[in-house]
Formats: C-alpha cells, structure tokens, sequence
C-alpha cells in the first residue's frame, strides 16, 4: 500500500480518464453551497469518514486519509485535492482498496450550483478501469450521500431529496 501512497503523492495530476468508465450522482440538497463545500473539505468525519481517522488539509495539491467501518471491517482511503473554488468545485483523486477502486487512482469532482431552496450537487466519479469497478461505486455513492445531512446542523437543513428517488437521475457512462 506505501508505494500507492507515494505514487499518488509525488503526481502531479492522474492521467486523461479517456476510455475508462464514470458515474454521475445528482442530488438537491436544502443547505447553502457553502455548507455543502465544507462537508467534503473539513467535514468527512461528521457524516463519512470513520471518527478520529481522517487527516485532512482543504489545500491543493494536499494528501488526505481516512477510514470508513462497514461491518467489522476498515476500509482505507486516499486521495489528495486536485482543485478547489470555495462553494463550487471540489475535485480530489481517490484510491481504495479491493472492494472499491481496486487501487486504481481515481478523480471525484462535486460541483456545487446554489438554488432557491438550497444547492444542487454533482458528483463525478471517473477513471474507473471497468465496469464492475464503477458499479461497486454507484449504490455505494447514493448511500454515502443520503449520510450528507449529518454533516449540517439540523436548523440549517430540512431534508436531502434524492434526484434518483425523484425521476431516475442517476447516470452512468463509459
């Protein structure tokens, strides 16, 4: 596993996800984008990440890691930030293990759109080698996310409402 840590550390940018297999989960959520920004840049361990395993500096070109708990087991991620616009765009590279990317070095990008009643939030998951590898990703992304309104105190959010749950909105591409 060291050495996936250092070969992502020492790039710069992971290569062109040309030809490789991606994800795209949609959700309206009723917070303000920049709650929804600080929950993927300073707050995983309030509604994602396993308490006391995240290490994590909201800077570009920053290493993060934490663990997630299914079961008894622990589950290792590591990534680093590629890109961050406060309120808009979180991009971060995103390796795991076995059960998830297979090591592969992945890139999520959330991109945050305000809305009347709160934000719109896009996630992208690309540069799967396959896929089985991204169908691993599909239900466990729209599970991870129905865990976001943790991350907000209760009186600065009403209810997540799930654009699949509403009319199929969830996209799959090669």
């Amino acid at each position: 596993m060291n050495s996936i840590v250092n070969n992502l550390w020492n790039r710069s940018r992971p290569g062109p996800a040309s030809g490789r297999f991606e994800l795209i989960v949609e959700r309206d959520v009723e917070a303000q984008a920049g709650l929804v920004y600080r929950a993927f840049t300073d707050g995983l361990d309030a509604w994602f990440a396993e308490p006391g395993s995240l290490r994590m500096r909201a800077e570009e070109n920053e290493p993060f890691f934490f663990e997630t708990l299914q079961g008894n087991r622990r589950h290792p991620h590591y990534g680093r930030f590629l890109r961050l616009v406060p309120y808009d765009v979180v991009e971060m590279t995103w390796v795991t293990g076995p059960a998830g990317t297979g090591g592969a070095e992945t890139v999520v990008t959330v991109e945050l759109t305000p809305k009347e009643d709160g934000t719109h939030l896009r996630l992208i998951h690309a540069g799967f080698a396959d896929a089985r590898s991204r169908d691993r990703y599909v239900e466990e992304w729209s599970f991870v996310l129905d865990g976001l309104e943790l991350a907000f105190p209760a009186e600065a959010l009403m209810h997540v409402r799930s654009k699949e749950e509403q009319w199929g909105g969830l996209s799959l591409g090669t």
